[in-house]
């Protein structure tokens, strides 16, 4: 058995936890997750729990195949996003192979690379996948179609694939999306979940070669897309165009969020997502711990190797107001 020498990554969204410790109702800016969803009203029938869902998923892959003009071969599903970052993993790397992260992003990648045996590469060294989350996580910073066109070429000269996280590009500027792209050395992930504010369901999706899907599909546990989450899922891609009202709603809220934040004493990279990372100048722990006695949740960033930054999510505009409040309050 290997020895796992990596701990847990840390995420966002604790709220459900501290509000079951504590019984106290939070905001949670710490969870990237849409403030303007489009309004959803799946069935969910008591079939559902009478049988296993269908491992294939064959529907489901023809309703994404519909929204995306992909073949139903070139998709795979599972269980959040994470999975499928873990299935991929395991999937194309092997023991001492080496991965091309660069850093600041979401942690998932590196620990997914070593439980497969993989390491992050060095300056120079060689990779066997280069990782990319655009717009990535925590900075916000979106990445245009033809930089990542050159990317992948690059990764092609370098006998690599890329792995391209688009989790949060729906709430960003879905032009800018590489999903179209049918290339043998590029997987392509998505959420699903992030964009309709149902965390709790656990589903994402991705694109790739034939091939790799096929392995990928071998390599997932079986039915870990469970039925409620199939039948939300078809629902959602049935009703995808609705996610521009969103963007738009959430471009003008994140521009307002922007304007009241530049008076305070921080450093801000104006982003692309529905994030914004916030510098302080110097360790944020009480910050953090302050916020969180004043009920607001922000997701602090040490775990991003960013001790003195925190991001926050972009909300509605009362409780926008009230963190910039609060923010205000613990900064003086």
């Amino acid at each position: 058995m290997r020895k796992i020498i990596q701990e847990k990554v840390i995420h966002g969204g604790l709220v459900k936890k501290y509000h079951e410790e504590t019984g106290q109702e939070m905001l949670d800016f710490s969870a990237n997750i849409n403030p303007f969803p489009p309004a959803l009203h799946p069935e969910y029938p008591a079939s559902c729990l009478g049988h296993y869902p269908d491992d294939s998923y064959s529907l489901l892959k023809e309703e994404i195949s519909r929204v995306f003009h992909r073949p139903p071969e070139e998709i795979t599903v599972g269980n959040g996003s994470i999975e499928l970052i873990r299935v991929f993993c395991s999937s194309v790397l092997e023991p001492g192979d080496r991965v091309r992260i660069d850093t600041p992003t979401f942690g998932e990648y590196e620990l997914s690379s070593r439980l497969a045996g993989a390491v992050p590469a060095g300056d120079g060294e060689e990779y066997r996948t280069r990782f990319i989350c655009n717009p990535n996580n925590p900075t916000g910073k979106l990445v245009r179609a033809a930089e990542l066109t050159r990317d992948l070429k690059e990764c092609r000269e370098d006998g690599a694939m890329l792995f391209l996280d688009e989790a949060f590009i729906e709430l960003a500027d879905p032009g800018q999306s590489m999903s179209g792209c049918r290339e043998p050395d590029l997987f392509i992930l998505r959420s699903l979940t992030k964009s309709f504010a149902a965390p709790g369901i656990r589903f994402g999706y991705g694109f790739g070669d034939p091939d790799l899907i096929s392995t990928m599909e071998m390599v997932r546990p079986p039915w870990s897309v469970n039925s409620f989450a199939e039948k939300f899922a078809l629902e959602s891609f049935k009703n995808y165009g609705l996610l521009e009202d969103s963007r738009r709603k959430i471009r003008a809220e994140r521009k307002w969020m922007l304007h009241k934040l530049a008076h305070l004493p921080l450093k801000i990279e104006p982003p692309s997502a529905n994030f914004i990372l916030l510098y302080t100048g110097g360790d944020v722990t009480e910050l953090c711990l302050a916020l969180l006695r004043k009920g607001i949740l922000v997701r602090d960033c040490h775990s991003f190797g960013l001790p003195d930054a925190i991001r926050v999510a972009v909300r509605t505009r009362e409780e926008n107001i009230r963190l910039i409040e609060e923010l205000d309050a613990c900064l003086r």
